[in-house]
Order: C-alpha cells, then structure tokens, then sequence
C-alpha cells in the first residue's frame, strides 16, 4: 500500500510524546516509515515557586498537536484519519500528578524540573539504599507528606503525564514499566514497583494514617508489548474534536521519554547505549548486571521490556547555546543581514571544529535551571575565562559545545571508568546533533566512545512510541530488542564517528578545568548575581 490507502484503510500507527516545550505527533506506515506528523510548541509555568503545566495547557496541546497533524494528512493525501492500527502516548518522566476519587487533580502538575524534593529524596535514597533523584514521583510524594500538605489524604490516583493522558483517553490506569521505574524502583525480575522498596514506604508513612497504601495509588506496570486498553468514545472525542476518528483503536502502554528515545535509536539490547541531547540531555547504557553499589549521579530505570538502565540526566544542554546563537542572530540584524538560523547554527558549529582541543582554557556552564548531578540547586548561565586564555570564536563555539555535555561525561565517567560498564555502540539523537558530525564529534570526545547518529534519530520520541505501539500489534513472537533489530531497523546502525586521542585528552583538560570552576558557579547562585 501507498502511504494514502495505509491511512484510508486504518492501518497506520500513531504516536504522540509530550516533550518539555513541544507536543509532536508521528503517523507512520506498516513499514515503520512516518508518513505524516504534526505539533504544538508550549512552555511551562512557574507557579507558586514550582513548574508546571495547566491540565488545559494538556489537553489543548494534545488537540492541537492532532489537529495539525490530520491538516498535513489532509493536505498530503487528501484523506482524513478515520481509524489507526492503533495509538501510544509518552511523555517527559516524572513528577507529580495526584488525583482525588472524582480524578480530579489535587494540585498543579509538579513537573521533572522541580528541585524543592530535597529532604524527601535523601531520606528515600537513605531508606532504599538506591539513589532516588529530586524529580521522581516518589520524592514529590514523600516531600508533600514532609511538608504536610493537606491534598496527601485525599490522593486515590497518582500518575505520570504519559499516563495521565493514556488513563483519560482508555480509561486504564497502567503505566509502561519504563515510565513506571522513574516513579519508584522497579525490580527487573517482576518488572514491577520493588516489593521490598513499597513494604519500606508504607511503614515509613504509617504513623500517618492515611487511607491508602502505595500500591493503592500506582498504575499497574506493563511490559512492551502488552495490552493497554483501547481509545473509548470520550477518549476519541477529547484527541480528535473534529470527530472523524473513531473509539477501538488498541494503545500500547504509556512510556516516558526516556523509554521512547531507547526505542529510537534501537537501544534496548544489553551494552547499547543512546545520548539525547536537547533542552535537556541524558544518557542510557542498558547494563548486563547491577551496578556495585548506588550513585547519586546515576538513576536506576528500565528499558520498554524491563531491563536495567543506568541513567545519567542532566537538567540543562543546549538552552544557553540557543541564547548564544540569538545574540549572533541580534549582531547579523542589526549589520542589515538576512538571518536563515539553520546556516547560522551549521557555521557556529563548524567553527568550533577549528577550536583546540581544550578550548584554550575557555569554560561554559550552561545551568539555566538548577543541576542534581553536581549539587547546584539553582543555575546561572556562565562563561569563564582568565586574561592568558585563547579567547576567539573557536574556542568560544566549542566551550558551549562542550560545557552542554560536561555534566553527562562527569556521570558517565562513573559507569565506564569506575564500575567498567561495557558498551557495544552509543547512539546520539536530538538538536545537539542537528549539525552533521559537529556534536557527534564532541561526545565522542567526551565519552571517549564511537558515538554512532541515525537519519531517523530526528523523529525523536513521538516515532519511538508510534514504534512501540507497532510493536503492540506486530510482535508476532520477538522480543522487542530483535524486532526492532530485525523489523525496524534491518541492521542499520547510523553513522559512526570515533574519537581521537588528541580530542579526548583535549576534553579531559577541559573537565578538570570545569570541577575545579563549579565554585564560580555556587557563588554566583549564592550571591544571587
């Protein structure tokens, strides 16, 4: 079939992910290709001292997002969307979404970007023996108790985004495991919340006298693969409120992004690795065996199917290059030249290749917002430089492409040098690797790592859930490592760059010129500058 007769016989797949400042939708075909896509641009808010998203903000974006996407069937294929082979939501991981009985939301949408959790992840981490970070649902959680916040007595529901929208539209309360291991530790072997970690908690909370236990209020966990529910009337009505798309449609289990950017860059068979670097970056190495003891810098989570991931997530990535380039955009406009920001971004970037090794003692710290990995609760954007430094364009271009990934190398350092975690092939997606080879070049630097980039790889999450909705429907009896293998992908691994010696010794200098600066940084959070 042709991409039209696919959509018109309702044999597409369609995958949506709700990312921290677009909302995309994916269509695609029976051979994994996407035919057709669409997307709504939002932000979050800073209410009452915590991030957030307006449950309107939710379900505007997610019409919105749809709608566009049913006018570029339309303008492609002259066609409407009728009926799917069948749907997945994922979204950012994390935290917070609590529900009365009435499933009405408590308090506003506490989001991954939140850092008041402090106490609540420390005593968990404490308890748990397992590093519990700031943003996972479980921290939200505890620390609402801590801080005795009345809506903890009424919570019967307590979710993530993605499981959020995929509850209303089906009406099934589960959580794809992935997602579900960034709420509370997962245990690999039941693909379900840790026994023993749930047991703790509930003793822990006990004096309290609550009604409900943790489990009560959980979603139940899904493997990949496993059947989610299917869209209802309502739900159909509340995606597509032109009314055209009709209930029935299967849904795979709700993932986080995480979950969906392994999927993406077919990285979900042990030693394989992906790096998303974006608005935020974070890196995934599925491991063959735990690691030896808990690390603060680096989180526990699962893979779509259940295996263990290390995770190292870093706040902040390529924001305070984005300001950087703007000002470059701001100087262009003002000499009286024409701006296209594509080529402006590919010139900055190549530019860097010609920088040394070390950016000539050059540092940047990209903390727009505050970062766990290296203790900074809030951020302050800094560029640093001594008066003996090579200060020129260069240099300049590739200490922010550097100091984008300095908090991913400090994590990842742990993984491969301490516990000599081993990694077949690490493959990097998102808008640090927009420009051919320039990124790619500077992680593998900083990893010390071939770093291979896929053509698909810019299709991001919303192509990783529509896949693993495929999935869903398609597995026949594969697991999901050997179809996207063997289906998906057809052993197309991407293309590879491998670092040289010069640019990782060049990285190693920088980053020990970054740990002995991270005090600039404090103080300058400190002194509030």
């Amino acid at each position: 079939m042709n991409a039209k007769q696919t959509i018109e016989a309702g044999k597409a797949i369609l995958g949506i992910e709700f990312g921290s400042t677009r909302i995309k939708a994916v269509l695609i075909d029976e051979q994994n290709k996407p035919i057709a896509q669409g997307s709504h641009e939002w932000e979050n808010q800073l209410v009452d001292g915590l991030w957030t998203y307006s449950t309107e903000a939710i379900w505007y974006g997610l019409q919105d997002c749809y709608a566009e996407l049913r006018k570029d069937v339309l303008k492609q294929y002259d066609c409407e969307i009728e009926s799917l082979a069948a749907i997945g939501f994922s979204a950012m991981m994390h935290g917070y979404m609590a529900f009365n009985e009435q499933q009405q939301i408590l308090v506003p949408f506490r989001t991954w970007r939140n850092t008041n959790t402090g106490k609540a992840a420390a005593e968990l981490s404490k308890l748990f023996n397992y590093n519990i970070p700031l943003r996972w649902s479980i921290s939200h959680l505890y620390e609402a108790i801590l801080d005795n916040e009345e809506h903890v007595s009424d919570i019967k529901y307590l979710t993530t985004l993605a499981g959020y929208v995929h509850w209303q539209v089906t009406g099934q309360f589960v959580l794809g495991v992935g997602d579900a291991s960034g709420m509370i530790p997962v245990d690999p072997a039941t693909k379900t919340y840790d026994a023993e970690m749930v047991k703790k908690f509930n003793e822990l909370i006990a004096p309290k006298g609550f009604s409900w236990t943790l489990l009560d209020i959980l979603p139940k966990s899904l493997s990949a693969g496993e059947q989610a529910g299917f869209l209802t009337p309502e739900g159909a009505k509340r995606l597509d409120v032109s009314g055209h798309l009709k209930a029935g449609i299967p849904v795979c289990p709700p993932e986080g992004d995480a979950g969906t950017g392994m999927v993406a860059t077919n990285a979900v068979k042990q030693r394989t690795g992906n790096v998303s670097a974006g608005t935020s970056s974070f890196s995934m190495i599925v491991l063959e065996k735990p690691l030896t003891k808990p690390y603060e810098m680096i989180d526990m989570v699962t893979t779509p199917d259940g295996s263990l991931v290390a995770m190292v997530h870093c706040n902040n990535c390529t924001s305070d290059i984005n300001a950087w380039v703007s000002l470059f955009k701001e100087y262009q406009q003002m000499l009286g030249v024409p701006v296209d920001m594509n080529e402006l971004y590919g010139k900055l970037f190549n530019k860097a290749l010609e920088g040394d090794a070390d950016c000539g003692g050059l540092i940047s710290y990209n903390y727009v917002s505050g970062e766990p990995v290296t203790g900074l609760q809030e951020g302050r954007p800094l560029f640093v430089r001594s008066a003996n430094d090579k200060f020129n364009l260069a240099n300049f271009m590739r200490a922010h492409l550097y100091g984008a990934i300095g908090v991913l190398k400090l994590g990842n350092d742990i993984l491969l040098k301490e516990e000599h975690v081993q990694v077949d092939r690490i493959t990097g997606h998102g808008g640090y690797f927009k420009t051919p080879g320039v990124g790619q070049r500077m992680l593998a630097a900083a990893l010390n790592s071939p770093i291979s980039v896929m053509e698909t790889a810019g299709e991001g999450g919303a192509w990783g859930i529509a896949l693993l909705a495929g999935y869903m429907v398609n597995k026949k009896s594969m697991n999901l490592a050997d179809y996207l293998e063997h289906v998906v992908f057809a052993g197309n691994n991407g293309t590879e760059i491998a670092p040289t010696a010069a640019d990782v010794e060049g990285f190693n200098r920088y980053i020990e010129n970054y740990r002995r600066g991270l005090s600039i940084e404090q103080a300058a959070v400190e002194g509030k500058a």
